[in-house]
């Protein structure tokens, strides 16, 4: 822990000083869309009504707790609130991280995961709310076999502060962990859209976005720029798009890739057999990275989601995903790169910009391959083995198909 700690506070100070403008990262300013944006919702909010007429609000209801949550901090300005809270959010993952790699079975090496690869994004990290919603999915999946209901409950809320929980479900085996996260989201969205006005109107801003420059889809546009395409790259739906001539093509094509992760998914669910402890945090890891990539959208805190579930799989000593995992920080290191650091060139799709978005999108590719390989090898039928050892945290929770009907879904 002392080892953990001496890295995680001089980086963790680093970024603070950076968010707080003690010291000017280079490239654009990060920190606007707290002091800017994000106050501007918290003022809205606090009428008792969603941001209706705008558009870069895209967000489930349950966002509105994490916009309002500096009011916690009342002494503290809204911009320097935020990022002591984002802070306190950090630290709580390091902590679970840490408290789960002392169990037997488990190891440090998410804790190490988690405490290397924030700083490795810059201090966009902070300057976002994905730090705290990425602490209530490193939560659920540590609740995991022993509490479903809980996982359930968180995987419900962090669904309902920015969606993508809700892929933390995908290797639940057990049916109260899925009733929990319905019953939780469904409370609260009930909740918001009655107390509310436009709880939700982001469904509709969120249909209408295009590709984002820094997505997969957009490296066919970045290379047709040198070839007489005729596009523009313009702030669209409070991102930074392509606009012109095909782009709708290769949103839908992003799209269909999204559709073929889920059908992989589904059939990866329906033919699994081994279910370990470490195995719904590898699949929501596996989900989450083909979310991700296919988006038309590749944001630099969407890495923020990446590294916890890396670091998450990673406490688990049976987990394959270090390779992976691997990969992962490598490309937040390049995100720091390409955003903010030298983000001009990326919307200028130079031969520097083009490059670092190869890098960057190359290495998501691959690592998700990689790590879909790395779960299906683990978790497929195959012929029968002996059982890990019982006394252990790594004993299975289903011995295969046969075993888990004979049990009952529970």
């Amino acid at each position: 822990m002392t080892g953990l700690l001496a890295l995680w506070a001089p980086t963790r100070l680093l970024l603070l000083l950076l968010v707080f403008k003690v010291y000017v990262f280079p490239g654009p300013d990060v920190t606007g869309d707290v002091s800017v944006i994000y106050q501007g919702w918290y003022e809205v909010l606090r009428t008792g009504t969603f941001p209706l007429d705008d558009v870069t609000w895209q967000y489930p209801p349950g966002a509105a707790l994490a916009i309002l949550s500096p009011a916690l901090l009342s002494f503290l300005d809204y911009a320097h609130a935020f990022f002591v809270l984002v802070l306190l959010a950090d630290l709580a993952v390091l902590a679970l991280l840490w408290n789960t790699g002392l169990r037997r079975g488990r190891t440090m090496r998410g804790a190490w995961v988690w405490v290397v690869g924030v700083p490795l994004l810059g201090p966009t990290v902070y300057a976002r709310y994905d730090v705290m919603v990425t602490a209530v999915a490193v939560a659920a999946l540590l609740a995991g076999a022993r509490r479903p209901r809980l996982m359930g409950a968180l995987a419900g809320l962090g669904a309902m502060l920015k969606v993508w929980p809700v892929l933390l479900l995908i290797g639940a085996v057990r049916r109260r962990a899925w009733v929990a996260a319905g019953l939780t989201a469904g409370t609260l969205a009930a909740l918001f859209a009655l107390a509310m006005p436009g709880a939700f109107a982001f469904l509709t801003f969120q249909r209408d976005r295009g590709t984002e420059v820094e997505s997969l889809g957009a490296l066919v546009f970045h290379v047709a720029r040198h070839f007489g395409w005729e596009g523009q790259v313009l702030l669209n739906y409070g991102s930074v798009e392509f606009l012109g001539p095909h782009v709708d093509a290769v949103s839908t094509g992003a799209l269909v890739l999204t559709g073929i992760a889920f059908g992989w998914l589904l059939l990866w669910r329906l033919t699994a057999a081994a279910f370990l402890p470490h195995t719904p945090a590898d699949a929501a890891f596996v989900a989450v990275l083909m979310f991700t990539t296919t988006s038309r959208v590749i944001s630099p805190q969407y890495m923020v989601w990446l590294v916890g579930l890396a670091a998450t799989c990673l406490c688990f000593g049976r987990s394959g995903m270090r390779v992976p995992a691997a990969l992962v920080l490598l490309a937040s290191f390049v995100t720091m790169l390409e955003f903010p650091l030298w983000f001009s060139h990326v919307v200028a799709g130079d031969p520097l910009g083009v490059t670092l978005l190869f890098v960057r999108n190359g290495l998501l590719v691959l690592a998700t391959l990689v790590a879909a390989r790395e779960l299906w090898r683990a978790s497929a039928p195959r012929r029968q083995e002996p059982l890990a050892p019982r006394d252990t945290d790594d004993a299975p929770l289903t011995g295969g198909l046969t075993s888990r009907a004979s049990r009952g879904a529970g």
